[in-house]
């Protein structure tokens, strides 16, 4: 890891802002980060956190559900829902 400043969240994909995330999880799990980098790492990893699940939503309303009619034809799409 550098000391160079962290981009802001929105500037990173989601892959990115991931990964980053992973990354600040693993470090402040070894319990080796002082308390300052400590709560400077929470407070990023709670942004890529917010960031990632932006991207996830935005994702999420773009993707389309095929609605099938009982003759197994395409009738046309609707939004997908999820959960």
């Amino acid at each position: 890891m550098t000391d160079a400043a962290p981009a802001p969240a929105t500037d990173l994909s989601f892959e990115d802002a991931l990964q980053r995330l992973e990354q600040i999880v693993q470090k402040l799990e070894s319990g080796q980060a002082p308390l300052e980098e400590s709560i400077k790492l929470y407070e990023e990893g709670a942004r890529l956190k917010a960031h990632c699940e932006e991207r996830l939503k935005a994702a999420q309303l773009r993707v389309d559900k095929i609605v099938v009619g009982a003759d197994g034809q395409a009738r046309g799409v609707e939004p997908a829902e999820f959960g």
